[in-house]
């Protein structure tokens, strides 16, 4: 019987306002059995024991909106680096989002069940994963990866399905082909994007037939549907359609944030990449330059419009469009929106678990859950910033294995 030990660490729960003070955590066969002031283990010959050292104990977060196996998107590499080298770097990006304390992903484009697969078998350290396998595209949308000089630069290889489609039956054919690839939710564009090739960030994508079409397949298989949306007419037409969740929502409105909050339709508002984008985006050329600064000159205002109304929102880092291993500095962003630091673990940890319908195995520090826990040095109530820095997450423990131990 595996079990382990986590003596004196102050406990935070989501939406609790301070810490449980000076508790142990006692954890059997991956999930978390007890907690108490005093548990003793002394007859146990088998268990490990870690001291806390007063550090602060959270659940483990889920990051709504990551990319696994993508390095910045830039679409050149994957024209002169050899294939091996795509899931190579995948592994990495593995290890740095799990260091950073992220035990739970939900990949919305690039990582193959092959990835998931690799990651039950702990081949390596890995954040669980939802997958999306690879987003639907309309042609010369914004996963539609083919330059103007007609080379296409998409990853391609046996069991990764070519994302673009176009009208009722072919986006229907399609999203049943992501399904048969193993994916968990589908992910859609509907509208361009700020590194797109040929489009614009403002300009739907799909009509409403096509994606009402799309939703009503996932729907079939008790699936959700996430939709990447910049611009207001093509959030306009997700939420019509009956999409799960609105990934970006930059230039959403109060009217349409209203019908979205009594909905309870969220959106992951991923504020820090287009931030990180517009501050350290050197190397992009001057059209996507042009598209971040416009994406960054709104963003934040019309999301604090978006929670003001009462909208859901996830913690989600669009990591890979920016580097892996910073995914928890969103939380601070979140903070920005109105947010208590309280709240905002929240958002990366239980509510996204309730959306996901796994609340009942994560998203909080609770008997009978899967032990999906991080220690961090510094109280996050007190500085939420402070979980921005892997240097900061001293332990991390997933279904109860000791992934990162710097105590």
């Amino acid at each position: 019987m595996q079990e382990l030990l986590i003596e004196n660490v102050n406990l935070i729960n989501p939406n609790e306002s301070e810490p449980l003070s000076d508790v142990s955590v006692y954890i059997q066969n991956g999930k978390i059995f007890n907690i108490d002031k005093n548990i003793d283990v002394s007859n146990s010959v088998e268990a490990q024991i870690i001291d806390g050292d007063n550090k602060f104990m959270l659940p483990g977060f889920i990051d709504m909106h990551t990319h696994l196996f993508a390095n910045g998107f830039k679409k050149e590499d994957n024209m002169k680096n050899p294939l091996s080298t795509h899931f190579f770097n995948g592994i990495i990006n593995m290890h740095d989002t799990i260091d950073a304390g992220v035990t739970t992903v939900r990949d919305c484009g690039l990582a193959d069940i092959g990835a998931k697969m690799a990651q039950k078998k702990g081949l390596f350290p890995s954040p669980k994963m939802l997958l999306s396998v690879t987003p639907l595209s309309i042609t010369g949308g914004h996963f539609d990866l083919t330059f103007n000089s007609g080379f296409n630069m998409g990853i391609k290889y046996p069991g990764l399905p070519n994302p673009l489609c176009d009208g009722v039956e072919n986006v229907i054919r399609k999203t049943r082909e992501v399904f048969r690839a193993r994916a968990d939710f589908i992910k859609v564009m509907v509208t361009g994007g700020a590194l797109s090739e040929n489009d614009s960030s403002l300009y739907p994508q799909f009509n409403l037939k096509e994606l009402i079409a799309i939703v009503k397949e996932a729907k079939m298989r008790k699936s959700k549907v996430a939709a990447h949306a910049h611009g207001l007419e093509g959030i306009k037409n997700a939420f019509k359609a009956g999409v799960n969740s609105i990934e970006h929502g930059t230039y959403i409105d109060k009217s349409l944030a209203k019908l979205m909050a009594k909905k309870g339709t969220p959106i992951i508002p991923t504020i820090m990449v287009i931030d990180t984008l517009f501050k350290n985006g050197n190397y992009l050329d001057d059209e996507k330059k042009a598209k971040v600064k416009e994406l960054n000159k709104v963003q934040k205002e019309n999301k604090i419009i978006a929670y003001e109304e009462g909208v859901k929102m996830f913690m989600g880092s669009d990591s890979g469009v920016i580097p892996h291993g910073h995914n928890l500095e969103e939380l601070k962003f979140l903070v920005d929106l109105g947010m208590n630091s309280s709240e905002a673990i929240a958002a990366g940890t239980i509510e996204p678990a309730k959306f996901l319908g796994i609340d009942d195995k994560i998203g909080s520090i609770e008997p009978m859950k899967s032990a999906d826990a991080i220690l961090s040095n510094k109280n996050p109530l007190e500085n939420i910033s402070s979980l921005g820095d892997s240097n900061n997450i001293s332990l991390v423990v997933q279904d109860g294995n000791v992934i990162k131990n710097t105590l």
